[in-house]
């Protein structure tokens, strides 16, 4: 069963060397516990989704720089997300603000190719169907 997802919860991206939190900003009205639950609206890189370390991915141009950098030998960058799309699926049945609520079992795409997961989905866990 899906778990709903709050602030705070752990994210990790397929082509990153480090585990993030998310940060949730689409809505600071509906909290369990004191704690802001998340919405599939919270994709914004930099702002909702913070940098994974190192991106390990030649389709990120910060990567390919820097492996052209050093003739051609591959060397990870650093990360910057580019998400632009808002997470999904997202719950069918609980809404949040008028939005879905991002569960943990919604991915967000990069740009660069990664797909971020929620693998921690916060403090507090509620079922959600």
């Amino acid at each position: 069963m899906a778990q709903q997802v709050y602030i705070g919860a752990t994210i990790a991206c397929s082509l990153g060397v480090a585990p993030s939190t998310l940060v949730v900003t689409s809505q600071l009205q509906t909290v369990t516990n004191g704690t802001p639950a998340a919405t599939i609206m919270d994709f914004a890189p930099l702002v909702n989704v913070p940098p994974f370390g190192m991106c390990t991915t030649l389709t990120n141009p910060v990567v390919a720089a820097a492996t052209a950098a050093k003739l051609g030998v591959y060397t990870p960058a650093s990360c910057v997300p580019l998400t632009t799309a808002p997470w999904a699926p997202g719950s069918p049945t609980v809404l949040i603000s008028g939005q879905p609520a991002l569960t943990n079992t919604c991915t967000l795409l990069c740009q660069w190719g990664g797909v971020i997961t929620v693998t921690n989905p916060g403090q507090l866990t509620v079922n959600v169907p």
